[in-house]
């Protein structure tokens, strides 16, 4: 069959699943699709070709780089320890534990494919977890515990299998070299994923400074970045390309984590895109394991040495052995992590939980057919078999023992699986005509989101509360942040220099008023040597940057690149402060606090100078220096903290305040006459793409 209408087929196939689904909702769409490809290879006797280099790259990347994309990045660094145990030592013990009964059980196995064999089963779906979630209530601890756990685990899981079966290929093993050889593609495949997706980032905010920021180049070229990533990993550098993704994957989402978008249509479009493209690759896994069956399934009759049942108790046998280490590991973890007596129901929700999914059959499915010496892959169709059997058998597993558990709460168990350039460049020309005939003054696109994005901020300020200061501030600052960017644009060469120079001024006169206040803090011993010194430094490496002879030179992109580094900083920082001690973590608290309010201080004052005119200066500048400190105080304020959810809710409600008000403002402006109907089409556009990724954020916050 022809590649083209196989993969028409496989497409088909994944939508039929999915309308079965929704009739027969109390089973898994993956058994489905497995029953589907079973037909497939039964009925039309398809074959797919299976190469384990491109099937890696096709399934594995894209499908580990958007499980990085939607990491839970608050409950992973607070349960990082136990995530990590899991994910790492958890695989370990599951794959040597693990192998070595199934060794036992299976005498037919070498060592090494039966060490494969767990390697490869260790790692769980994480949207099987989510979905039992719903229906059962686990503790919050455990839930982000292997919620975290069955996105990390993909990766060692995988590198865990590739040594596996090189050692079954090419029939040497040295423990040595092995673990020179996995801290080596480890380390370098984690730093080449963080060093890639931060290059990737700034060069798409370069492109976008200068002007490419459509949203089907910006969306295709995130969709491309996983196989980049993999590519470049795998092929030059020879490290873990699966680390890579994952890397990759967490770097892009704690950078395009902002309150405000920029592009709100490019976020709702690549979102989108990212779900079909998931949607259908998770789907094509399930068929090409049922496609697969029916070989497996052959040669394990025609086996002299196994029958049909026997290989079938070898799977059920399997998935019992797994189970009991994922539950015994999950009851030790109670007992350490809380004084309380640990729950044995909890622990085998949790290990009920531990669904197998598309990384293990996409995982199973790339095994060599043949070793370095010519001869077939010793109990290939085996190891297809059991795989396939343990993932069956823990999808039924749960859809069997979930009603059991929660059988008021029927939640279906799931798995992973504009206008045109021509139309805008005639509604530009016909809105110069208009300016040129008309007689109010007609604002560019970029006056207009200006003003109504200062009608939001003045709506903030108007609902402004102390109890929801800091999401206040927050919601403030990241327009402001949109207004610079945007003022830039709308400014000759002189301006732009003008307001680079305002800027540069009252960044000095803030700096000079942090370091005071951490001269004051030092001198009354109210912070330690080690603090102090660290924090000059910064406000030091500070000065120097602002104070760059060539700073006012391309001050667009530079501007974006220094904004895109403070939050990777701030990220960084908050996360190193969370892990140190508690005395520590106030005495930054301290220090953020006090630097910020001294340097609010060492502004008012300067403003109140004599020999300076305040009129002369950016009031945007002003204004903007002014929020970003304020923000930093409500940041560092103990007695204000509220929690996540309460946080969300905040910011929502002040995010649904700040859209009514600039869609008032979009109909003030066309009924004054100041922007046209196109424009006036365009910006409301924008203002209902806002208001979708709020709803998106709303319904992340609620599941």
């Amino acid at each position: 069959m022809l590649i083209v209408e196989a993969v028409i087929l496989l497409v088909v196939l994944v939508l039929i699943s999915n309308v079965i689904s929704h009739y027969l909702t109390f089973i898994p769409v993956s058994l489905i699709q497995i029953a589907l490809g079973l037909v497939m290879a039964l009925f039309w006797e398809i074959e797919i070709p299976l190469d384990t280099d491109w099937f890696l790259l096709l399934f594995i990347a894209p499908l580990l780089f958007n499980d990085g994309r939607r990491f839970p990045k608050r409950e992973l660094w607070q349960l990082r320890g136990p995530i990590f145990a899991n994910s790492i030592l958890l695989v370990f013990l599951t794959t040597v534990v693990g192998g070595y009964f199934i060794y036992l059980m299976i005498p037919r196995l070498s060592l090494s494919v039966s060490f494969a064999l767990a390697a490869i089963l260790s790692p769980t779906d994480p949207v099987a977890v989510q979905s039992i979630s719903k229906r059962v209530k686990l503790p919050d601890r455990i839930l982000h515990l292997v919620s975290g756990e069955s996105l990390v685990n993909d990766a060692s899981g995988l590198i865990a299998f590739k040594y596996a079966v090189a050692a079954t290929v090419t029939g040497v093993f040295s423990f040595s070299h092995a673990v020179g050889d996995f801290l080596y593609i480890s380390i370098l495949g984690f730093l080449a994923g963080f060093v890639l997706m931060l290059m990737i980032e700034f060069l798409r905010n370069l492109l976008r400074q200068q002007g490419i920021n459509d949203v089907i180049f910006n969306t295709v070229l995130q969709l491309m970045t996983p196989f980049v990533v993999y590519v470049i990993t795998e092929e030059i550098l020879h490290a873990s390309g699966v680390i890579a993704v994952v890397t990759a994957g967490v770097v892009s989402h704690t950078q395009g984590n902002r309150l405000v978008e920029d592009s709100p249509e490019l976020k709702l479009v690549s979102e989108k895109t990212w779900d079909i493209i998931v949607y259908l690759l998770n789907g094509i896994v399930f068929l090409i394991l049922g496609d697969e069956l029916p070989l497996a399934t052959t040669k394990i009759i025609n086996d002299v040495h196994f029958n049909t049942f026997q290989a079938v108790g070898y799977s059920f046998s399997a998935w019992l052995i797994l189970l009991l280490i994922r539950v015994v590991w999950i009851y030790l973890y109670q007992g350490i992590s809380k004084p309380r007596r640990p729950s044995l129901r909890v622990a085998l929700l949790a290990g009920l939980s531990g669904v197998r999914g598309a990384v293990t059959m996409a995982g199973v499915l790339s095994l060599p057919l043949v070793t370095t010496s010519g001869q077939a892959f010793p109990q290939r169709s085996l190891v297809l078999f059991v795989a396939a059997g343990v993932i069956i058998i823990s999808l039924v597993a749960a859809v069997v023992t979930l009603p059991l558990v929660a059988p008021d709460n029927p939640v279906p168990l799931q798995t992973r699986a504009s206008f045109s350039d021509e139309l805008d460049d005639e509604l530009d020309e016909n809105e110069t005509d208009q300016r040129q005939s008309n007689e109010p003054h007609l604002l560019s696109e970029a006056e207009a989101r200006i003003y109504i994005m200062r009608l939001a901020i003045n709506a903030i300020e108007e609902h402004r509360r102390i109890e929801n200061q800091r999401a206040a501030y927050d919601l403030i600052l990241d327009y402001q942040f949109i207004i610079r960017r945007l003022e830039l644009k709308t400014r000759d060469d002189e301006d732009r220099k003008q307001v680079v120079d305002d800027e540069v001024t009252l960044r000095q006169v803030g700096l000079k008023g942090e370091q005071s206040a951490l001269d004051r803090l030092y001198a009354h011993h109210q912070i330690s040597s080690q603090a102090y010194h660290s924090a000059s430094r910064t406000i030091k490496r500070a000065v120097q940057r602002i104070n760059h002879p060539n700073r006012h030179l391309d001050f667009a992109p530079l501007r974006s690149w220094s904004s895109f580094l403070h939050r990777t900083s701030q990220w960084i920082r908050s996360a190193v402060h969370q892990s140190q001690n508690k005395a520590t973590s106030n005495e930054w608290l301290l220090i953020d606090r006090e630097s910020a309010k001294s340097a609010i201080k060492a502004l008012s004052k300067y403003l109140g100078n004599d020999e300076v005119d305040p009129q002369a200066l950016d009031k945007q500048a002003i204004y903007h220096l002014v929020v970003f400190y304020r923000n930093r105080v409500e940041r560092a304020r103990k007695d204000q903290r509220v929690s996540r959810s309460e946080y969300a809710k905040q910011l929502n409600q002040l995010r649904v305040i700040a859209l009514g008000a600039e869609r008032t403002g979009v109909q003030s402006l066309l009924e004054s006459g100041n922007i046209t109907w196109q424009m006036s089409g365009r910006l409301r556009q924008y203002i209902n793409y806002s208001e979708n990724v709020l709803m998106m954020a709303v319904n992340d916050e609620l599941d």
